[in-house]
């Protein structure tokens, strides 16, 4: 029977996320009640810094939100406590926190993937540049990739090269998220884009949003996503350390998020009139496809060394290593 905190993360994911909801009805029971945990966990801090509800403004009627940075501050701070807490085995009776507690303790999540999270939402409150590209990956990790670490400790993975490959799908899933919201983040005053790629495209920081810019911004997210289909390459060939049910999940989501880039790309200069997405009997082709490709990694990839690791993908330095 489903607990009571396990139940609220559930609907959590369901409202906060139906592509990821969807793949996580494919792991097991216990792995999908610590996903959903885990899941409530990451997107209440994310609601919490943009002062949204589940992604998403708050509804007409509901109270303002105060988003001056000295709020978004305070309750970054409040955050770090909470979690900070949570990771000592203090008490709490906070539904997010009492999940997050119970994943990080079953599982054995180092602290510090945790934490980076938080320090990546502190890039946001910040107000950070993003001048190079390592400046963009290094957000992308944070934000995503210690996300995919987190994730591959539920499914019960402890190897470090592994850990790399569920790093660079977050990564990969970021940089999709970037692409797809690039002109959304902009008129916001956000621009995750590398600075250095916007200065050989003639593009204004400040002015992504204009429509006489859309070719030039069209070109530059074509390169972000040629970059992120690097590093979904390099995740699919973590899947042939996971279980039969894991892998079909993860491999699930890898085709959906993919998907999206692919949407974004061969939309070209209207690629954001409307927000790109994977309808649902799309999804269900991913999630018949994704099994084949679990299937594969379980019965004749397992114990192969399979292809190396770029060299030149971005990784933390408390994942790096040999292979």
């Amino acid at each position: 029977m489903t607990d009571a905190v396990v139940a609220a993360s559930r609907d959590m994911i369901r409202k906060g996320s139906r592509s990821f909801a969807a793949a996580a009805m494919l792991f097991d029971p216990a792995t999908r009640a610590s996903a959903y945990q885990l899941y409530a966990w990451c997107r209440h801090c994310d609601d919490e810094i943009d002062g949204q509800d589940l992604g998403h403004r708050p509804a007409p009627g509901s109270p303002p939100v105060d988003d001056s940075p000295a709020a978004q501050a305070a309750r970054l701070a409040e955050l770090e406590r909470a979690t900070r807490a949570a990771l000592a085995g203090e008490p709490t009776t906070h539904p997010v926190f009492t999940a997050f507690q119970r994943v990080v303790q079953q599982h054995r999540i180092p602290d510090r993937h945790a934490l980076e999270l938080l320090a990546g939402f502190e890039m946001d409150v910040n107000g950070y540049r993003y001048e190079s590209l390592d400046d963009t990956l290094l957000y992308c990790y944070r934000v995503a990739g210690v996300v995919g670490v987190m994730m591959a400790y539920v499914m019960g993975v402890r190897e470090r090269p592994v850990l790399r490959r569920a790093a660079d799908l977050g990564i990969a899933f970021q940089l999709t998220n970037i692409a797809r919201d690039v002109l959304d983040d902009a008129r916001n005053g956000r621009c995750y884009l590398p600075g250095s790629w916007l200065a050989e495209a003639g593009l204004p920081r400040a002015h992504l949003a204009e429509a006489a810019l859309r070719e030039p911004v069209a070109a530059v997210v074509r390169r972000l996503l040629d970059l992120a289909d690097r590093y979904y390459a390099s995740a699919d060939q973590g899947l042939r350390a996971l279980q039969f049910r894991s892998a079909w999940a993860i491999a699930t989501a890898l085709g959906v998020y993919r998907d999206i880039g692919r949407l974004v790309r061969a939309r070209g200069t209207r690629a954001w009139d409307t927000r790109a997405g994977v309808g649902t009997p799309r999804k269900l082709w991913f999630v018949a496809t994704a099994a084949g490709r679990a299937a594969r990694a379980r019965l004749f990839e397992q114990g192969a060394r399979g292809e190396p690791r770029a060299a030149d993908l971005w990784v933390t330095p408390d994942l790096a290593g040999q292979d």
